[in-house]
């Protein structure tokens, strides 16, 4: 297996609340210890192809003497061992005698990901994406200290666009709408994005008046991205396409194309 390791960057949206269990691997010595880790408010880090985006990563810490500091955070892709350098910033802050909360933040760059693997043809980018964990190592006051490798587990996908486009407009009630849309990922290895392939795509709508959007029928993109459907055009309302994301691209829904009865 390969360790690579990401100079600097960012994007996205962030990752996975985790982790009051014991870290998959540990060391160290006495009893201060990492309780809770959040990693950017819970959500999953979302890398498109140009912008570097900060992340925070939140640690609860506790020792009987107290919390002094945190040496080092990282984080990396748990099958391939990719991830970015070490935070760049590490700021705490003292809850009770016995308790700090510990708050880094690091940083994911699309074209870093890139420059990482260029001139070599056993490694793409894109393999980049998919669960993340975080190690930490912590110190006490006492000079206990902790190494965790794997406090928590993220994920982080690329960035996805959908479009929608029905017609014709306006409709006859009764009549056929054609919904079409396209379906796009970022990729990491060439710095854009093209079309996402074979995946199941809803195909969903909003009666005119109405807050909810109900699910008509499935689709599957194809060898482009592009999404097409047939439906009875029964009420006026708003048409989208809402794809539900997989392990490593992110959840996304298009922008709604309102239709009138004619």
């Amino acid at each position: 297996m390969r360790h690579r390791v990401l100079t600097a960057a960012a994007a996205g949206a962030a990752a996975m609340v985790v982790l009051t269990a014991p870290a998959a691997h540990a060391e160290g010595r006495g009893d201060i210890r990492v309780i809770k880790t959040v990693v950017d408010h819970g959500t999953n880090v979302i890398v498109g192809t140009k912008k570097a985006i900060e992340f925070p990563i939140v640690m609860t810490i506790r020792d009987n003497s107290g919390v002094k500091k945190v040496s080092r955070v990282g984080a990396l892709n748990t099958a391939n061992g990719w991830g970015p350098s070490d935070a760049f910033d590490t700021r705490c802050e003292k809850k009770s005698a016995t308790t700090s909360v510990c708050t880094a933040t690091l940083l994911i760059d699309p074209t870093s990901i890139r420059s990482s693997v260029v001139g070599d043809p056993d490694w793409n980018a894109n393999q980049v994406a998919g669960w993340w964990r975080v190690d930490a190592t912590v110190h006490a006051n006492d000079g206990d200290y902790w190494i965790s490798d794997g406090i928590a587990r993220f994920k982080v996908k690329r960035a996805s666009v959908l479009t929608t486009d029905a017609g014709p407009e306006p409709v006859a009630k009764g009549g056929t709408l054609t919904v079409k849309g396209k379906l796009t990922r970022a990729s990491w290895q060439s710095l854009k994005y093209g079309g996402y392939a074979g995946q199941p795509v809803q195909l969903q709508f909003k009666k005119a008046g109405s807050t909810k959007w109900n699910t008509v029928k499935t689709a599957t993109t194809n060898s482009s991205g592009g999404l097409s459907a047939k439906v009875t055009a029964t009420a006026a309302g708003s048409w989208r396409w809402f794809f539900p994301g997989t392990t490593t691209t992110a959840q996304v829904a298009s922008a709604a194309d309102a239709v009138v009865l004619k």
